[in-house]
């Protein structure tokens, strides 16, 4: 790594951590009901809101009724985007008269969005009207991250509250995370975007002349409109095929640095939402500063193998400048070793604009946070460097994670490393003073098992069955491309290893049902979590209290994290990127 590229690292972390505690004190000054600057131009558009659906804003809905409201919203958001991509092509906005999908492609589209996992089978430019775009896909962009935002502010409320029935009301959560952070977020992102020379436009394509004197048609739209919510939405589905390695839906280097800001800004403010709520402000810095470290560790190690290559490419670099280390004999004496080439850093599906630091970056935080987007093919990633980017996912997308579903997940993990923590040390386990019980470690281990049951079955079922005919690579690269798709969708991530045909309907139907299973497996329980808390009598916090701030917490929620993910998860990804890596260093490539 050069100079520049720890500048661009410490920039990108310094950024975050001025930015975040600001953030997250608003966003939980909002969605309490707080009044802001923002309040006479939006508070009436609220009210109105509000009247027109019926909702009583004061009314606080026990833990069961606010899942019941959020299943309903999402299953009605599923049917009008369903709808619009099976009649795009009787609908409006369609000028590049694209047909509709298949029902199997849209239902999968479908379940992709309202799920916050933006998992695409297809080609934006080439497969979706403007409508579709606009009305069905970004319109999910906004109200899937909503979605996760209100669970997220749910769980707070249900640690932060003692002897409550409630734990808020989903409709005002809902708007207000809405009205008052995506969509002032969005408004200066986007115009920021085009002033980097995005592109957003309603026409549907333009011709241009090429050096041999061809005409190409290329594709435009409304992108920067899309891509600000994807990325702070963390949504990641592209407007274009090719997502954020596009020129157009990623121009400038700068802009490359302000999308990878908007991924982590919601998720990392939202630790900070969690302070504000339980007025710990100690413990919200340690939980961020976990989820920094592995974020550091991650963006580090790819960054590692990115630069180091291959040794075949070492090799073929060094014969073809006529390496003496390539073309001369091997010594006379056997004592000698022959010259080792100089690693060559690997350069295959990355965006020379980029390069190999700023494209190894960007994998780390798409695959810490439930993003999917991409700005250079993860396919090509060398094996140790995509088994990176599996076990962000795998992790359980907490490394900031999605927009909401990040925290609630990380809370998971302080119940588990309380409860375990608490056993070592003989002590009865208890978290912000609320004791932990045996219901809440239940349902802690369910909600972190559910996303592992599609991911591994899946994965195997594939294996020895749909999958080989759609694989693009052999051996164990397509076992890894068959991981990383079910990853992918069970962690509502998103990101394609690519080289997989998975336009097929038994592809689109198990990763629907992995995204379904994968959000709501852990968004439930965890709501659960919060009503069983939030009715809990809280008990002093003392000298004789686990600490949950401080280095030895967070050395101990590291480990939980590490240990849980690699026990799970280690035998499949021994099949995949590690077996691969050994292959590599012996020559053998796929």
């Amino acid at each position: 790594m050069t100079p520049r590229d720890y500048l661009q690292l410490a920039l990108f972390l310094g950024i975050l951590a001025a930015v975040s505690p600001p953030l997250g004190r608003y966003i939980h000054h909002v969605l309490e009901g707080g009044r802001t600057w923002l309040h006479p131009l939006l508070g009436p558009v609220e009210r109105l809101i509000y009247t027109a659906g019926g909702v009583d804003p004061d009314r606080d809905h026990p833990w069961q009724r606010y899942a019941a409201c959020l299943l309903g919203f999402t299953l009605a958001g599923f049917c009008l985007t369903f709808g619009v991509l099976l009649f795009q092509d009787v609908l409006p906005l369609n000028p590049q008269h694209f047909p509709a999908p298949s029902w199997d492609l849209a239902l999968n589209t479908a379940v992709s969005f309202v799920t916050n996992t933006n998992w695409q089978a297809y080609g934006g430019e080439t497969a979706m009207s403007h409508l579709s775009q606009m009305v069905a896909l970004t319109y999910q962009n906004f109200v899937s991250a909503a979605v996760g935002m209100a669970a997220c502010m749910a769980v707070a409320r249900g640690i932060a509250r003692a002897e409550a029935q409630g734990i808020g009301n989903f409709w005002t959560d809902l708007v207000r995370a809405t009205l008052y952070v995506l969509l002032p977020l969005c408004v200066p992102g986007a115009l920021l975007l085009v002033g980097q020379g995005m592109v957003q436009t309603f026409a549907a394509s333009f011709a241009a002349v090429t050096p041999e004197g061809a005409i190409q048609t290329i594709a435009v739209g409304p992108v920067a409109s899309q891509v600000i919510i994807k990325m702070l939405g963390t949504n990641g589905g592209g407007f274009f095929n090719a997502n954020a390695a596009h020129p157009f839906e990623n121009p400038t280097a700068v802009a490359d640095f302000i999308q990878m800001l908007a991924i982590f800004l919601l998720p990392g403010s939202l630790v900070f939402t969690l302070g504000a709520a339980v007025r710990r402000p100690r413990h919200a810095w340690t939980v961020w500063g976990v989820m920094a470290a592995v974020f550091l560790a991650g963006a580090l190690l790819t960054a590692h193998f990115e630069y180091r290559g291959t040794p075949a490419m070492a090799q073929a670099v060094a014969a073809t400048s006529g390496s003496p280390s390539a073309s001369a004999p091997a010594p006379a004496a056997a004592s000698v070793p022959a010259p080792i080439p100089a690693p060559v850093p690997n350069m295959e599906g990355k965006e020379v604009r980029f390069g190999v630091f700023a494209s190894s970056l960007f994998a780390t935080v798409t695959t810490d946070a439930s993003c999917g987007a991409v700005n250079a093919m993860h396919d090509s990633l060398t094996p140790l460097g995509g088994l990176v980017t599996l076990l962000n996912m795998q992790l359980g997308e907490i490394i900031f994670g999605g927009v909401g579903s990040g925290l609630y997940g990380m809370v998971l993990f302080v119940i588990l490393t309380v409860f375990l923590a608490g056993l070592m040390v003989g002590r009865t386990p208890d978290y912000l003073g609320k004791r932990i019980e045996g219901r809440e470690v239940t349902l802690a281990v369910a909600a972190l098992l559910l996303p592992a049951l599609p991911l591994l079955g899946f994965t195997a079922l594939a294996a020895v069955g749909w999958g080989p005919t759609a694989l693009g690579n052999a051996g164990a690269h397509g076992f890894s491309e068959l991981l990383y798709a079910y990853t992918s969708s069970a962690q509502n991530n998103g990101s394609a290893f690519a080289g997989l045909a998975a336009n097929s309907p038994v592809f689109n139907l198990t990763t629907a049902a992995a995204m379904l299973i994968g959000r709501f497996g852990v968004m439930l329980p965890m709501l659960a979590v919060a009503g069983s808390l939030a009715a809990r009598r809280p008990r002093p916090v003392t000298d004789a209290s686990f600490p949950v701030e401080g280095a030895t917490f967070a050395l101990l929620l590291t480990s939980v994290i590490l240990i849980v993910g690699a026990l799970t998860y280690l035998p499949a990804l021994s099949l995949g990127p590690i077996v691969e890596h050994l292959q590599m260093l012996e020559g053998r490539l796929y």
